[in-house]
Order: structure tokens, then sequence, then C-alpha cells
């Protein structure tokens, strides 16, 4: 009897542009789990809504996401792709967490208290961005994840998500499987272009701080050359070198080597030719998804066709969890 796969589930919220970090960090991680593990990808675009997204911006932004996951090497007919708010088990699933979930582990999460921290005085919070930790949790929940591949800093949404269903299964039965992070030692973790102390972020205000999956050639080159260094002026990967460091550890996730191999090149050069090369590097890669991504953002119909596939595909399971979570709760069923 053939066993059956753990399940993993992982999403990209559609809020801005997907960065050379998400893609190396993220994306490429998750084409290597496709076929050891039946893998649901999602666009989470009910997250991206916990701040105002302009709607044809959103709508243009999970096609283009879509795109970027098919052109990088995710295959429909291996993975389920879907795009969250088609899968409406998602925003009822969440609201039945919502009433487990507790308002003093929301408060404590961190994200929620950076994002927080950073709005002007007297902005309002909205109630999305407090409990999204919870719709969160039900993206995870009702597929009977086993594995979520995330970073460091996401690693707490799934220990909430742990704590959430075994307060559920302890109220009403067994009904969750208890996910874990899937934290890959092998995923690289891009830092900012102008300060390597912190890690990539799209939504930094210097657009110099990131490279975008679909930067042309020209932009990408002016934003290596713009990457800060040191006075050091030789090529070495040490943590005294942070900004050095980063830009050999693209190399590395981009060419599958190691920082020694990338030192050795460039014995006796200075940071000129390194920075070219390193951007060299980085179109080499980039501009195959790119010409890729363009060809599927042409045939909108073949993008539709694989999104409805997706939700068909994600809301079988989805639903079928959310009828047991109802049941459970003691929820009166709709008679057929």
């Amino acid at each position: 009897m053939e066993e059956k796969k753990k399940i993993v589930f992982s999403a990209i919220k559609p809020s801005g542009e997907i960065t050379l970090g998400n893609y190396l960090g993220a994306l490429k991680n998750w084409i290597g789990l496709q076929d050891e593990y039946e893998c649901f990808y999602c666009i989470a675009d009910l997250h991206a809504i916990t701040v105002r997204q302009e709607p044809k911006d959103l709508r243009r932004r999970v096609l283009e996401i879509l795109a970027i996951y098919i052109a990088a090497g995710l295959n429909h007919e291996k993975s389920t792709l879907f795009v969250q708010s088609h899968v409406p088990a998602h925003s009822e699933a969440s609201w039945l967490l919502t009433c487990t979930a507790n308002m003093g582990e929301l408060s404590r999460m961190t994200q929620y208290k950076d994002k927080t921290a950073k709005l002007k005085e007297n902005t309002s919070i909205s109630a999305g961005l407090f409990n999204y930790p919870v719709l969160m949790a039900a993206d995870i929940l009702i597929y009977n994840t086993n594995l979520v591949p995330v970073g460091v800093d996401q690693k707490q949404h799934v220990e909430l998500a742990r704590d959430i269903a075994q307060r559920f299964n302890s109220s009403y039965s067994d009904t969750f499987v208890l996910p874990e992070a899937k934290v890959s030692e092998s995923a690289a973790k891009i830092m900012d272009l102008q300060d390597p102390t912190k890690k990539m972020s799209k939504s930094d205000d210097n657009e110099n701080s990131y490279i975008l999956l679909l930067d042309p050639p020209a932009v990408i080159r002016r934003k290596i050359s713009r990457a800060v260094t040191d006075s050091v002026g030789v090529v070495n990967y040490t943590d005294e070198q942070p900004g050095v460091k980063n830009l050999i550890n693209i190399v590395c996730a981009i060419q599958g080597i190691k920082p020694e191999a990338v030192v050795a090149q460039f014995e006796g050069k200075g940071y000129k030719d390194f920075k070219e090369f390193v951007a060299e590097v980085i179109i080499g890669e980039l501009e195959p998804v790119q010409i890729k991504v363009k060809e599927l953002l042409e045939n909108k119909e073949a993008l539709a066709a694989i999104y409805r596939e997706g939700a068909q595909k994600a809301s079988r399971v989805a639903t079928r969890t959310l009828r047991k979570m109802q049941k459970k709760i003691g929820l009166l069923p709709l008679e057929k």
C-alpha cells in the first residue's frame, strides 16, 4: 500500500512586487518539494487587504504572482496553485478559529507589533491587521498541513496555528493535524542591499534596497552597483563585511556553489569587478523567468484555467475540513 504523502502549504501575499529575496528564499525552495509532498501553494490576497490596496493593482499582482509561480518552476499538475479568496472555506474557517483564539496571544505576535509600530501617529489599526494570524492558521489547518515552509520570522505564526489547533482538538475532539514549520537550512536569506543587517523587503522606501523579480537588466546592474559594501576593498565572506557577504550569498543561492569558490574567483580583484559579476549572475537567473512571465500574462485565459482548477482542488479538501469543524462546534447543517 502506497504511503500517503505529507501535505505542504505556503503562500505569498500580493501586497507588492516579488523580490529576489522572495524568489531565492521561498519559491526556489518550494519547487524542490513538489515531488516529495502534496503541495498547496496559495496567493494570499485576503491577507493583502489588511491594509488598503488599489483594486486594479491587486488584481494585476495576483495574476502576476501566479505567472511567476509557474515561470519559476511550480507545476500546476503536481501542486495545487490557487487564489485564497477563490476558496471561501478560508474565510469561514478563520471566523470559527477566531472564536477559539485569544486576544492576548494575537497582541503578542511580533509582526503585528512591528507593523503597528511603523504606522503614523493617530492612524487607526484595522481589526484585520490584528486578526490576520488567525486567517493564516485557518489557511494552514484546513488542508491538514504537515509542513509549512517558512523563514525564521514566520515561525511564530506556525506555532500559533499549532496552539489554536490543539485548543480546538481539546475542546471538540481531534480535528486538525498539528503543523510543523519547515525552515530550510539551504533556503537563502537575502539581505537589504543598502542595509545588509536587515532582510530584503519590498516594503522598503528605498528602491535601491531590493531587486524585484521583474526588474529589467539595466535596473539590476544599477542597484547592484549601488549596493553597500565597505572600505576594506577585498572580497571576503565574513560577518565583518555584511554587504559583500550578502552579495556572495546571492551568487551561491543561484549557482549552488560554496562561498569559498566565489572568494577564490575574485582574489586580487576589486569590488567593481565583483559587483559586475553579481549583476550578470542575477540577470542570467531572472531573464528566463521574466520572459516566461510575459508569455503567460499574454494568455490570461490559460492562467484563468489554472487558478479555476486550483480553486476546485483546494475547495474539495478545505470544505471537507470546514464541514467537520461546523459539525463538531454544533452548527446546524443546511438540509439538502
